[in-house]
């Protein structure tokens, strides 16, 4: 039996102690939870305090990374130049609008923001658009950095948490304006691009209906080798990473020559969901994970991250992975090191700042100096105090 009010005090416990006084609760929690629990014991044992949070496949904090049906997280935060906003029923179709919504309540409520940690549904979204609608309010100059909310892989239904309701189809977004502060994002992934491409013959905005002439998911599950009529997203999120081809100025920077996508969601006619709007005449590869290239690119990654740090260590840490990086690839002392590699180069005296990570469907992360959706990736947001 899951116990989810006993969880959520005991993380409340060890992050505050015996003083809750907070303004701000972050929730990530496995799928096998009452969400609506959840909010209602922060909510008892923090009353003043807002809420957010997001289903996920996993967590990980600053004493390690568990991906049970039973794991939560939290991330508390104490301060008032902060601002806490969000809207439901956002889709692939509505995203830029709702996003826009979302950007002026944060303005409106703190017209300093200079960061955002945003979260949004997993499932039939378009993620480009997202970072679009909030950049045409706040300006491109403001960081977004978050993830978006998943199932235990299923692609079935991902869950949103705001003050005392759980959403299905929801996103949020905290904005930050203490000037002080500031963030460092990064993300990495470590696959390659493998055989021939398939051109994109139909598509409009997320929605990919053909695949070399042929209905998408037909194409995309025959060269996976699984059964159209059978295979569900879950099958393929582990083995079928997309890929797109990056210029080569943003292919240097990320150590990569692609960029990922991950399919959550198709409909019966073979029309797939894509995380982002596509267009006709682009070509998508199947991948391989390289599991050296993976430990080698994050070790990279985070001597980038070092080296711009200045020597600083940061006062908290936030960390979206791919849930298909988690257990369902790798075993549990090669996630573990994974994770011991990301932590400890941000560690004092061998002890990490506070952290939240969740596994998730995608990811947000700079990449060129602009806002840049990803999946498949380990994507930190490093923040600094100056």
């Amino acid at each position: 039996m899951v116990n989810s009010r006993n969880a959520i005090s005991e993380c409340m416990e060890s992050a505050l102690g015996q003083n809750r006084a907070c303004d701000l609760v972050i929730v990530n929690a496995t799928i096998g939870h009452d969400y609506q629990e959840l909010i209602d014991q922060v909510r008892t044992l923090a009353p003043g305090a807002r809420v957010v949070g997001a289903s996920c496949c996993g967590i990980v904090g600053r004493e390690g990374v568990s991906e049970s049906m039973k794991d939560v997280a939290i991330m508390a935060v104490r301060g008032k130049q902060l601002a806490v906003a969000h809207v439901d029923g956002i889709n692939g179709r509505n995203a830029y609008a709702k996003a826009v919504e979302l950007a002026q309540q944060l303005k409106a409520a703190q017209p300093g923001t200079k960061m955002v940690c945003f979260l949004a549904s997993g499932i039939d979204i378009a993620n480009d658009r997202c970072i679009a609608g909030l950049e045409s309010v706040l300006g491109p100059e403001v960081t977004i950095f978050g993830a978006t909310s998943s199932d235990n892989m299923r692609g079935a239904a991902s869950y949103q948490m705001v003050d005392d309701q759980v959403f299905e189809h929801a996103a949020w977004a905290v904005g930050f304006a203490d000037p002080s502060l500031h963030v460092d994002t990064q993300a990495t992934h470590g696959f390659l691009a493998t055989g021939e491409p398939m051109t994109v013959t139909r598509a409009e905005g997320t929605l990919l209906m053909e695949l070399d002439g042929r209905p998408a998911w037909q194409a995309y599950t025959e060269r996976l080798g699984l059964d159209a009529g059978t295979a569900t997203c879950g099958d393929t999120i582990p083995v079928g990473a997309l890929a797109e081809e990056l210029p080569e100025t943003l292919a240097a920077e990320y150590g990569n020559a692609h960029i990922l996508r991950v399919v959550t969601r198709r409909d019966a006619d073979g029309t797939m969901h894509y995380p982002t709007e596509i267009s006709t005449g682009t070509k998508l590869w199947l991948t391989s994970r390289d599991e050296a290239r993976i430990f080698s690119d994050m070790d990279r990654m985070m001597e980038q991250m070092a080296g711009r740090s200045g020597g600083s260590k940061p006062v908290a840490v936030f960390h979206a992975d791919c849930l298909a990086r988690g257990r369902f690839l790798f075993n549990r002392v090669m996630k573990e090191e994974l994770v011991s590699r990301m932590q400890f180069p941000l560690s004092t005296g061998g002890v990490p700042p506070p952290w939240l990570g969740m596994y998730g469907f995608g990811e947000f992360a700079r990449l060129g100096g602009a806002n840049t959706y990803h999946n498949y990736t380990t994507a930190l947001y490093a923040i600094y105090r100056k």
